[in-house]
């Protein structure tokens, strides 16, 4: 995703999924999935302008046809090119003559067909690097500017990626949000929705429904990917608050009164744009992974009973990592940490939900009806609560 505290963080690497690429896919194909979210390393790419040494993601190519996995390729996962000022027009350029010959060489060494992401979490991405400056490049008061500047990059990659397959499916994965008004301070009810109506700005930039200076057109807006982690909605506060009104923020687990179903954000989406839509990322750390998975599963197919274009749920990541802030080892994956032969132990609660979500989505297929089951939404208010505290705790470490 970029760098914390000046160190790049290559989260391909330190989980040894270079090393074991071809392990990893056919581990999925051995648990019924034929799909899954890979990144590309544009900074291991291009090391030098326009000088490509694809090395880095030959195994990985090889280890997607030979197991028959279709990839969903990101090209802007984990930064860009040392030396490169991603606020010039040199790294728009830069970066769509990065997308074309990468997509050349998918298309050559897996024969398609062609699922490209631009740029992942656009939106988080402006965020955490224009206004928050924890990610690179570390700025602040500039949020607006980099995410126009992260459209523009994704749109001329678009038109690169589509000189070389006309017919490359293109996604756009961003997080979806719920914020809500804190009902003691109803006067930010207004501040709270546009902070929420904010989670839109990246795909109506590129549908040119917004800031259309920067060449958006409806059909830069394929495949429609939402991320959705525990921590995606919360109770709002003025930042401009004074010291003596400032409150800790409140998150909305799933129990709150002003939580979100998650199929009524699956359904403001479709309605919005009327494409395809897939949850491009989710998943919790520790024992509730499988209670993760169940609710997940349910709302996403409560979703698609009402009417939603679902085509599927990542499970993200799908095997462990290395925390960002602390390195600590984070439980959120089917399988763990890989050994020197490449093996990574199964994490069965979860193995044996996944089977169970599986049989529940082909019966409702099958059958054309809604399938509901009972889920332990207190089991999910738990673990929320506990991956905030370590997130906390992991931001807190960061500063220091």
């Amino acid at each position: 995703m970029g760098q914390f505290a000046g160190e790049r963080l290559d989260l391909i690497k330190s989980t040894r999924h270079d090393e074991f690429a071809l392990e990893d896919y056919s581990r999925l194909q051995d648990a019924g999935v034929r799909t899954a979210r890979d990144g590309v390393r544009w900074h291991l790419i291009e090391k030098w302008r326009s000088r490509y040494d694809f090395s880095s993601l030959m195994p990985m190519l090889k280890a997607a046809r030979q197991t028959q996995t279709q990839i969903i390729w990101d090209l802007f996962h984990y930064g860009w090119p040392d030396g490169l000022n991603i606020w010039s027009a040199a790294f728009v350029d830069r970066f769509a003559r990065f997308a074309r010959a990468t997509a050349q060489v998918i298309l050559e060494e897996t024969g398609g067909p062609l699922f490209i992401t631009p740029v992942n979490e656009i939106s988080f991405v402006a965020w955490g690097g224009g206004d928050a400056g924890f990610l690179n490049p570390f700025a602040k008061g500039r949020g607006p500017e980099l995410k126009a500047q992260l459209v523009r990059a994704t749109i001329a990659a678009i038109e690169a990626v589509r000189e070389v397959d006309p017919g490359a499916r293109i996604t756009h994965a961003e997080p979806i949000i719920h914020i809500a008004a804190d009902p003691d301070y109803p006067e930010e009810a207004p501040a709270a929705e546009a902070y929420r109506q904010s989670q839109f700005q990246a795909w109506d930039m590129l549908a040119g429904r917004f800031c259309p200076e920067l060449g958006g057109r409806p059909e830069y807006l394929d495949v429609i990917g939402v991320n959705y982690y525990s921590n995606n909605q919360w109770i709002h506060q003025d930042p401009h608050l004074p010291p003596s009104r400032r409150r800790k923020n409140v998150l909305l687990p799933p129990s709150h009164p002003l939580h979100r179903p998650i199929r009524e954000m699956l359904r403001e989406v479709y309605d919005r744009y009327r494409r395809p839509v897939y949850i491009a990322e989710t998943g919790i750390e520790g024992d509730a992974r499988p209670s993760w998975l169940r609710y997940v599963g349910q709302e996403a197919r409560a979703a698609e009973a009402g009417g939603v274009e679902l085509e599927g749920l990542c499970l993200y990541p799908i095997i462990d990592y290395p925390g960002w802030g602390d390195n600590r080892h984070c439980h959120t994956g089917l399988w763990g940490y890989a050994d020197d032969e490449g093996n990574r132990e199964i994490y069965e609660p979860l193995a044996a939900e996944l089977t169970h979500q599986q049989q529940l989505w082909q019966t409702q297929r099958r059958d054309h009806r809604a399938v509901e089951e009972v889920v332990n939404i207190e089991t999910i208010d738990e673990a929320a609560r506990e991956v905030d505290v370590a997130a906390t705790k992991s931001r807190t470490k960061r500063r220091e």
